[in-house]
C-alpha cells in the first residue's frame, strides 16, 4: 500500500503492519489511509477470512499521534469528520474479523486501533495507556470504541491519570483476549480457532454483534430474531447441521 503501512496476504489472512519504527509506529495520514484501504480490500475479497493489525519490530504496536510533527491536532475544521474517526467508523462496519497483534507499546490513538479490532493477542512486554492528559489534551475519538470494552472505573483512571497498564492488567481489564510470551504462536492458535469455522456464520455474526451494541432490548431482540432466521437459510447453516448429523467435518462454501 505505502511505505508506512505494509500489506501482505498470508493464506486467508491479510496482514497490515504499521511501518514507522523510528516513530514507535505512530499514526500518520498514510497509516490511517492504508488501514482504511486494507479493510476495504478484505471486505471485497471473499478469500480473506481475517485481518491482522500489528506494528514493525518489538518496541511498539502504535504509540498514537506523532507528536514530533507538531501537527497532530492541526485539523481541517472545514471537514465534518477526520481520518482517525473515519477509520474507526469503517472498522465498525467490517464483517471480516480484525485481530490485533500487540507487539509492544499501545498508547493513545493506538488504543483506538486496538479497540476497533474484534480480537487481540498481546506480548508480555506490551503496555497500554491513554497518556493524553500529560500533554494537555484528552482522548476523544478512541473513547467511542473503548467505552464498552473496559469497565468504566478503569477507563476513567486511564483517561484522567494517564498512567499505563501492563499486559496482565490489560488482560484483566478486557482490553485483550490473551497475553503470551510466544506472541505469534498464540496468534496462530487463535486464528486457527477462527478460520476453521463457517465464513458465513462469522460474517453475519459480526454484523449482528455490531448492530445490536447500542440497541434497546426489544429492538435488539427483534433484530436478532430476523438474523437467525436469515442465517438458517444459508448453505453453510445447512451444511453445518448435516455434517453434525453425519459426524464429519463441514465443507464450508461461505454462502
Amino acid at each position: 500500500m505505502n511505505a508506512e503501512l505494509l500489506s501482505e496476504i498470508r493464506g486467508p489472512v491479510l496482514w497490515l503492519t504499521i511501518n514507522r519504527p523510528e516513530r514507535r509506529n505512530a499514526i500518520s495520514p498514510a497509516v490511517l489511509d492504508g488501514l482504511h484501504a486494507g479493510i476495504d480490500q478484505a471486505e471485497r475479497d471473499d478469500t480473506i477470512r481475517a485481518v491482522v493489525l500489528t506494528g514493525t519490530g518489538e518496541q511498539a504496536f502504535c504509540a498514537g499521534a506523532d507528536l514530533q510533527t507538531g501537527k497532530s491536532f492541526a485539523f481541517d475544521y472545514a471537514e465534518p469528520s477526520q481520518r482517525l474517526a473515519n477509520l474507526l467508523r469503517r472498522a465498525r462496519q467490517a464483517t471480516v474479523p480484525l485481530v490485533a497483534r500487540v507487539n509492544g507499546a499501545c498508547m493513545a490513538g493506538g488504543m483506538g486501533l486496538l479497540a476497533m479490532c474484534d480480537l487481540a493477542v498481546a506480548s508480555e512486554r506490551a503496555v497500554f495507556g491513554l497518556p493524553e492528559v500529560k500533554v494537555g489534551v484528552f482522548p476523544a475519538q478512541v473513547l467511542s470504541v473503548l467505552q464498552h470494552l473496559v469497565p468504566r472505573r478503569v477507563l476513567n483512571e486511564l483517561c484522567l491519570c494517564g498512567e499505563p497498564l501492563d499486559a496482565q492488567q490489560a488482560l484483566q481489564a478486557g482490553l485483550v483476549n490473551y497475553v503470551s510470551a510466544d506472541l505469534d504462536g498464540k496468534l496462530d492458535w487463535l486464528l486457527g480457532r477462527l478460520l476453521d469455522k463457517s465464513p458465513t456464520a462469522v460474517k453475519r455474526g459480526l454484523y449482528t454483534l455490531k448492530h445490536i451494541d447500542a440497541m434497546p432490548f426489544e429492538q435488539s431482540m427483534a433484530f436478532t430474531e430476523s438474523q437467525i432466521g436469515l442465517l438458517a437459510m444459508t448453505e453453510d447453516a445447512r451444511e453445518g447441521q448435516l455434517a453434525f448429523r453425519e459426524k464429519r467435518k463441514p465443507e464450508w462454501t461461505g454462502r
